[in-house]
């Protein structure tokens, strides 16, 4: 005897993702968007904060290798 095949419920996953969707939506509607003014101040702020990050990782990566190439021949 062969293997009985379930029948697949298209209806109700296209329902779950209609429901998916509406919920995305919802949550999207709640978000709190930055104007103009406010998107170029943060990131300005960002990138001066990844490049003092950068700085400060720089000069201890170079001291680190400044102290193992006086203890290493």
């Amino acid at each position: 005897m062969g293997a009985v095949k379930k029948p697949t419920n298209t209806q109700g996953q296209v329902n779950k993702l209609t429901e998916y969707f509406r919920g995305v939506w919802t949550e999207l509607k709640k978000v709190h968007w930055p104007n103009r003014q406010q998107l170029f101040t943060y990131t300005g702020v960002v990138l001066i904060s990844v490049a003092i990050v950068a700085f400060l990782l720089w000069i201890v990566d170079s001291g680190l290798g400044l102290v193992l190439a006086k203890i290493l021949p």
